[in-house]
């Protein structure tokens, strides 16, 4: 990707060691990332291809054919988390209530129906392992989109160290049931490149990485006033 160049007021190139110096060499484990996407870039399809064949990025069961322009289709598996509205009489986000969902797994050859306006939890197909110097994005896909059905409400972002499915939450805003079925492709993964590598990639100690290495739809974690103090610490 060209870069436009800046000068300073002495007419050398912003940026520029002086004449002499050698430049700083780029950290180890971006050193081939940045020479075929250059730093804090949106990945594209060939380069996905290639981080993926050399072993940098993990997904599980891969297929070429998914992989779009700048992003990669993701297809929805057979585990599901259906709420019961009964067990809890409100959601205290300081006393986040337990069992509040209950996992619902379908056979391949079933549907999961999603009802007018309901939520729920779903899971890829897809087991995805990010290094530390990746991140990605998950997002729906506009035909989907355009039937009413939301795959995710906040949690599209997916840190540097991650390692598992990922859980979609799906919503479905029509006034009719939408079925759902296993294996359909039902968002996009999009991957982007952090200047260097993460100090504390996800899964760190002292991190509270709750879903680190998650293979069902899994519930919220979320801690509330039980864990104390998190003031300078994430939670999610």
């Amino acid at each position: 990707m060209p870069v436009r160049e800046t000068h300073d007021v002495a007419g050398g190139a912003r940026g520029d060691p002086p004449e002499g110096v050698p430049s700083a060499p780029a950290p180890p484990a971006l050193a081939d990332l940045t020479a075929v996407a250059g730093a804090s870039a949106v990945l594209s399809d060939g380069t996905i291809r290639q981080l993926v064949e050399a072993g940098r990025i993990r997904i599980e069961p891969w297929d070429a054919e998914l992989v779009q322009p700048a992003s990669v289709d993701v297809r929805l598996g057979d585990s599901f988390r259906v709420f019961h509205n009964h067990r809890a009489s409100a959601i205290d986000l300081r006393r986040p209530p337990e069992n509040l969902t209950e996992e619902v797994v379908i056979p391949p050859d079933e549907s999961f129906v999603i009802h007018p306006g309901e939520f729920c939890l779903g899971r890829t197909l897809e087991w995805v392992e990010l290094p530390d110097d990746i991140v990605a994005r998950i997002e729906g896909k506009s035909s989907l989109g355009r039937l009413g059905l939301i795959v995710h409400a906040t949690a599209g972002f997916c840190d540097p160290g991650w390692r598992g499915t990922l859980t979609l939450e799906l919503n479905n805003l029509t006034r009719v049931p939408i079925k759902l079925y296993p294996g359909l492709p039902i968002a996009q993964l999009s991957f982007m490149a952090l200047d260097r590598p993460a100090e504390r990639p996800y899964g760190s100690p002292g991190l509270g990485s709750h879903y680190q290495g998650q293979r069902a739809a899994t519930e919220s974690r979320y801690e509330g006033a039980r864990a104390g103090s998190t003031a300078g610490r994430p939670i999610g």
